[in-house]
Protein backbone atom coordinates (compact mmCIF):
# COMPACT_ATOMS: atom_id res chain seq x y z
CA UNK A 1 0.00 0.00 0.00
CA UNK A 2 1.41 3.41 -0.97
CA UNK A 3 2.04 5.96 1.73
CA UNK A 4 1.27 9.67 1.68
CA UNK A 5 2.16 12.86 3.53
CA UNK A 6 -0.61 14.40 5.65
CA UNK A 7 -0.18 18.10 6.46
CA UNK A 8 -2.35 19.56 9.21
CA UNK A 9 -2.26 23.34 9.70
CA UNK A 10 -4.34 25.74 11.77
CA UNK A 11 -4.56 28.02 14.77
CA UNK A 12 -3.28 27.25 18.27
CA UNK A 13 -5.70 25.29 20.43
CA UNK A 14 -7.64 23.69 17.56
CA UNK A 15 -6.46 20.25 18.59
CA UNK A 16 -3.93 19.87 15.77
CA UNK A 17 -1.29 17.98 17.72
CA UNK A 18 -3.57 15.55 19.52
CA UNK A 19 -5.52 14.94 16.31
CA UNK A 20 -2.36 14.44 14.25
CA UNK A 21 -1.04 11.94 16.80
CA UNK A 22 -4.28 9.94 16.70
CA UNK A 23 -4.39 10.00 12.88
CA UNK A 24 -0.78 8.79 12.72
CA UNK A 25 -1.56 5.96 15.15
CA UNK A 26 -4.65 4.91 13.20
CA UNK A 27 -2.69 4.75 9.94
CA UNK A 28 0.53 3.41 11.51
CA UNK A 29 2.31 6.56 10.30
CA UNK A 30 5.07 8.60 11.93
CA UNK A 31 3.93 11.73 13.76
CA UNK A 32 6.16 14.81 13.58
CA UNK A 33 5.31 17.63 16.01
CA UNK A 34 6.60 20.75 14.26
CA UNK A 35 5.08 22.96 16.96
CA UNK A 36 7.17 21.20 19.60
CA UNK A 37 10.24 21.84 17.46
CA UNK A 38 9.57 25.58 17.48
CA UNK A 39 8.75 25.51 21.19
CA UNK A 40 11.99 23.66 21.97
CA UNK A 41 13.90 26.19 19.88
CA UNK A 42 12.22 29.01 21.80
CA UNK A 43 13.17 27.42 25.12
CA UNK A 44 16.74 27.06 23.85
CA UNK A 45 16.85 30.73 22.88
CA UNK A 46 15.44 31.79 26.25
CA UNK A 47 17.94 29.66 28.16
CA UNK A 48 20.82 31.11 26.17
CA UNK A 49 19.48 34.68 26.55
CA UNK A 50 19.53 34.99 22.77
CA UNK A 51 18.91 38.52 21.47
CA UNK A 52 16.30 38.05 18.75
CA UNK A 53 17.53 41.06 16.78
CA UNK A 54 21.17 39.93 16.78
CA UNK A 55 22.01 37.70 13.75
CA UNK A 56 25.19 36.39 15.39
CA UNK A 57 23.30 35.43 18.57
CA UNK A 58 20.69 33.63 16.49
CA UNK A 59 23.28 31.80 14.41
CA UNK A 60 25.20 30.69 17.52
CA UNK A 61 22.03 29.45 19.19
CA UNK A 62 20.99 27.44 16.13
CA UNK A 63 24.43 25.84 15.87
CA UNK A 64 24.00 24.38 19.37
CA UNK A 65 20.39 23.27 18.81
CA UNK A 66 19.39 19.61 18.69
CA UNK A 67 15.70 18.73 18.85
CA UNK A 68 14.60 15.10 18.86
CA UNK A 69 11.64 12.92 19.82
CA UNK A 70 11.53 9.77 21.94
CA UNK A 71 8.78 7.51 23.22
CA UNK A 72 8.48 7.64 27.00
CA UNK A 73 8.38 3.97 28.14
CA UNK A 74 6.32 4.92 31.19
CA UNK A 75 3.34 6.28 29.24
CA UNK A 76 4.18 5.27 25.64
CA UNK A 77 3.83 8.90 24.55
CA UNK A 78 6.17 10.75 22.21
CA UNK A 79 8.03 13.47 24.09
CA UNK A 80 10.38 16.28 23.07
CA UNK A 81 14.08 16.39 23.86
CA UNK A 82 16.33 19.45 23.64
CA UNK A 83 20.03 18.65 23.43
CA UNK A 84 19.40 15.30 25.09
CA UNK A 85 17.12 16.53 27.89
CA UNK A 86 13.37 15.86 28.16
CA UNK A 87 11.67 19.29 27.92
CA UNK A 88 8.10 18.17 27.20
CA UNK A 89 6.66 19.99 30.22
CA UNK A 90 8.81 23.11 29.91
CA UNK A 91 7.93 23.78 26.27
CA UNK A 92 4.20 23.84 27.10
CA UNK A 93 4.64 26.59 29.73
CA UNK A 94 3.36 30.16 29.31
CA UNK A 95 6.99 31.31 29.46
CA UNK A 96 7.58 29.60 26.12
CA UNK A 97 4.10 30.38 24.75
CA UNK A 98 4.70 34.11 25.21
CA UNK A 99 7.76 34.04 22.94
CA UNK A 100 7.27 31.17 20.50
CA UNK A 101 5.63 33.29 17.79
CA UNK A 102 8.42 35.87 17.96
CA UNK A 103 11.08 33.17 17.61
CA UNK A 104 9.12 31.32 14.92
CA UNK A 105 8.98 34.32 12.60
CA UNK A 106 12.79 34.63 12.43
CA UNK A 107 13.92 33.69 8.92
CA UNK A 108 16.97 31.69 10.00
CA UNK A 109 14.92 29.69 12.51
CA UNK A 110 12.30 28.76 9.94
CA UNK A 111 14.89 27.83 7.34
CA UNK A 112 16.67 25.50 9.77
CA UNK A 113 13.54 23.77 11.08
CA UNK A 114 11.83 23.50 7.69
CA UNK A 115 14.95 21.78 6.37
CA UNK A 116 14.86 19.30 9.26
CA UNK A 117 11.13 18.67 8.79
CA UNK A 118 11.48 18.02 5.06
CA UNK A 119 14.19 15.45 5.72
CA UNK A 120 11.92 13.69 8.24
CA UNK A 121 9.12 13.45 5.68
CA UNK A 122 11.14 12.31 2.67
CA UNK A 123 10.07 8.68 2.90
CA UNK A 124 6.40 9.66 3.33
CA UNK A 125 4.07 7.86 5.71
CA UNK A 126 4.10 10.89 8.02
CA UNK A 127 1.58 13.19 9.68
CA UNK A 128 2.89 16.65 10.53
CA UNK A 129 1.03 19.54 12.09
CA UNK A 130 1.92 23.21 12.31
CA UNK A 131 1.19 26.50 10.59
CA UNK A 132 3.00 26.26 7.27
CA UNK A 133 3.15 22.52 6.64
CA UNK A 134 0.84 22.47 3.61
CA UNK A 135 2.09 25.77 2.19
CA UNK A 136 5.86 25.66 2.79
CA UNK A 137 7.16 22.43 4.32
CA UNK A 138 5.17 19.97 2.18
CA UNK A 139 3.42 21.96 -0.59
CA UNK A 140 3.07 18.68 -2.53
CA UNK A 141 1.43 16.78 0.37
CA UNK A 142 -1.27 14.43 -0.85
CA UNK A 143 -3.64 15.48 1.96
CA UNK A 144 -3.79 18.94 3.48
CA UNK A 145 -6.10 19.88 6.35
CA UNK A 146 -6.68 23.32 7.87
CA UNK A 147 -8.19 23.29 11.36
CA UNK A 148 -10.06 26.21 12.92
CA UNK A 149 -12.09 26.75 16.11
CA UNK A 150 -13.68 29.54 18.13
CA UNK A 151 -11.09 31.55 20.13
CA UNK A 152 -12.84 31.05 23.49
CA UNK A 153 -13.15 27.31 22.94
CA UNK A 154 -9.48 27.13 22.01
CA UNK A 155 -8.57 28.99 25.20
CA UNK A 156 -10.50 26.54 27.38
CA UNK A 157 -8.73 23.63 25.68
CA UNK A 158 -5.32 25.21 26.19
CA UNK A 159 -6.08 25.94 29.87
CA UNK A 160 -6.99 22.28 30.36
CA UNK A 161 -3.75 21.20 28.65
CA UNK A 162 -1.70 23.48 30.94
CA UNK A 163 -3.62 22.30 34.02
CA UNK A 164 -2.88 18.66 33.15
CA UNK A 165 0.82 19.55 33.38
CA UNK A 166 0.36 20.94 36.88
CA UNK A 167 -0.02 24.68 36.23
CA UNK A 168 -2.99 27.05 36.39
CA UNK A 169 -3.24 30.12 34.14
CA UNK A 170 -6.14 32.60 34.03
CA UNK A 171 -8.38 32.13 30.99
CA UNK A 172 -8.06 35.86 30.13
CA UNK A 173 -4.29 35.54 29.82
CA UNK A 174 -4.65 32.50 27.59
CA UNK A 175 -7.18 34.26 25.32
CA UNK A 176 -4.85 37.25 25.04
CA UNK A 177 -1.89 34.98 24.27
CA UNK A 178 -3.76 33.02 21.58
CA UNK A 179 -5.12 36.19 19.99
CA UNK A 180 -1.67 37.77 19.84
CA UNK A 181 -0.15 34.59 18.41
CA UNK A 182 -2.87 34.39 15.75
CA UNK A 183 -2.06 37.93 14.61
CA UNK A 184 1.72 37.39 14.61
CA UNK A 185 1.50 34.02 12.88
CA UNK A 186 -0.92 35.27 10.21
CA UNK A 187 0.94 38.48 9.38
CA UNK A 188 4.61 37.49 9.67
CA UNK A 189 6.78 37.83 6.59
CA UNK A 190 8.30 34.34 6.78
CA UNK A 191 5.87 31.47 6.14
CA UNK A 192 2.67 33.08 7.48
CA UNK A 193 -0.17 30.94 8.78
CA UNK A 194 -2.68 30.52 5.97
CA UNK A 195 -4.87 27.88 4.45
CA UNK A 196 -3.42 26.14 1.40
CA UNK A 197 -5.68 26.45 -1.62
CA UNK A 198 -6.21 22.69 -1.80
CA UNK A 199 -6.64 22.14 1.96
CA UNK A 200 -9.80 20.73 3.51
CA UNK A 201 -11.03 23.07 6.27
CA UNK A 202 -12.35 21.50 9.46
CA UNK A 203 -13.93 23.63 12.22
CA UNK A 204 -13.43 21.71 15.47
CA UNK A 205 -15.45 24.08 17.71
CA UNK A 206 -18.35 21.66 18.12
CA UNK A 207 -16.70 18.43 17.00
CA UNK A 208 -15.91 15.57 19.33
CA UNK A 209 -12.26 14.56 19.22
CA UNK A 210 -12.96 11.10 17.75
CA UNK A 211 -15.10 12.68 15.02
CA UNK A 212 -12.35 14.98 13.78
CA UNK A 213 -9.84 12.13 13.83
CA UNK A 214 -12.22 9.83 11.94
CA UNK A 215 -12.84 12.48 9.30
CA UNK A 216 -9.14 12.98 8.57
CA UNK A 217 -8.46 9.23 8.57
CA UNK A 218 -11.31 8.80 6.10
CA UNK A 219 -9.90 11.55 3.86
CA UNK A 220 -6.47 9.93 4.05
CA UNK A 221 -7.81 6.49 3.08
CA UNK A 222 -9.50 8.04 0.06
CA UNK A 223 -6.14 9.47 -1.04
CA UNK A 224 -4.28 6.23 -0.30
CA UNK A 225 -6.90 4.09 -2.01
Amino acid sequence: MSKIVIAIDGFSGCGKSSTAKAVAKALDYTYIDSGAMYRATTLHFLNKLTVLTNPRDIRNALESLNVSFQINPANQKQETYLNGLNVEKEIRSMRVSNYVSEVSKIKEVRQELVSQQQKLGKKKGVVMDGRDIGTVVFPEAELKVFMTADLNIRAVRRQKEILEKGDLVEIKKIIQNLDERDKIDSTRKESPLKKAEDAVEIDTSLLEFDDQVDRIVSLAKEKIG
